[in-house]
């Protein structure tokens, strides 16, 4: 049975860290070849269990040491049909496969019970296609069909909730939320944007989260921003209004650099982990609903380590 499905804990205001960026740590500091960016096979391979357990582990240990929530996302952004498909998957064998990661995290939870905060397990979904181009879209009936079976599945698990990550244009997400909320789990919606602070759309943030609430009646649990860098989205943020209020939770990408450049280069950029965390606490200092801190692209436990460093503060002062 799902702990906190019924009552989602980090709602509640405590601080909560996440993960950092599973896929380019397993590439670059792991050395697996992932092909297309799936680590979701890695739950079915001796080697890889063993190596995903670690690497939550290492991410524990830091919630443990700054007394913190932590939220589990299953390795699963790209455990949908389209890419199952690309790596020989039937819907089937994606299915067994999404399940196991959930129970992967399962054991995991029960490992680290020991701990005073909650641990919430999130079944982790991406998008149909490229995360940083938002190419042959979707309308909201197709994208809501797509993404129902990784959503079903996990609502059939002891996933706690599904968060969606690297979303780029409206409609897509809010097809996800309409499956979810079909389907009777809780969800979170997670945007990329630009340097501009744009969704690679050329939507807004503003346009996307109030879209996707007046269509669903608030029913997302709330918003996030992932897979970008702090200084391309901080200037659109204004905290007096109604939908940034909304965002509750970062997933930065370690490194400065557009879509555009990470994508054309050929080593990891792992910025700065201390200017990172600095920038997470400028950012917490405006906009204190943001309670969920994770990492995205180039981040692993150092970063982690340097923004519960530069925020936990700011819930014990």
């Amino acid at each position: 049975m799902a702990i906190y499905r019924q009552s989602l804990p980090q709602l509640q205001g405590d601080l909560f860290l996440g993960d950092g960026g599973l896929e380019t740590i397993l590439i670059f500091h792991k050395g697996f070849d992932l092909p297309c960016f799936a680590s979701f096979p890695l739950v079915n391979d001796p080697r890889g269990r063993v190596i995903l357990e670690e690497y939550y582990a290492n991410y524990l240990a830091i919630a443990e040491q700054f007394n913190t929530g932590m939220i589990l996302d299953s390795p699963t952004w790209r455990a949908s049909q389209d890419w199952g498909d690309r790596l020989g998957h039937s819907a089937s064998v994606l299915k067994d496969l999404n399940q196991q990661s959930i129970q992967l995290l399962e054991a995991i939870r029960s490992q680290w019970s020991h701990l005073q905060k909650p641990i919430v397990i999130s079944g982790c979904l991406g998008p149909r296609g490229d995360g940083y181009q938002a190419e042959a879209r979707m309308d909201v009936p197709t994208a809501a069909a797509y993404h129902r079976p990784q959503i079903e599945t996990f609502a059939e698990s002891n996933a706690d909730l599904v968060s969606a990550y690297t979303l780029n244009y409206i409609d897509e997400a809010l097809g996800v939320v309409l499956a979810a909320q079909n389907t009777g789990i809780p969800i979170t919606i997670s945007f990329t944007v630009e340097t501009d602070g744009r969704l690679p759309s050329g939507e807004t943030l503003e346009e996307a989260i109030c879209t996707i609430d007046a269509a669903t009646d608030s029913y997302t649990s709330y918003f996030s921003i992932n897979c970008a860098h702090p200084s391309h989205f901080h200037s659109v943020l204004t905290r007096e209004v109604s939908w940034v209020q909304r965002i509750r939770s970062i997933r930065a990408n370690a490194s400065r650099l557009s879509h555009a450049e990470l994508d054309e280069a050929t080593e990891l950029d792992i910025g700065n982990p201390l200017e990172l965390g600095q920038d997470y606490q400028a950012l917490l200092a405006t906009f204190r609903q943001i309670n969920v801190l994770g990492g995205c692209c180039g981040t692993d436990p150092r970063h982690l380590q340097a923004i519960a460093a530069a925020c936990a503060s700011l819930w014990s002062a």
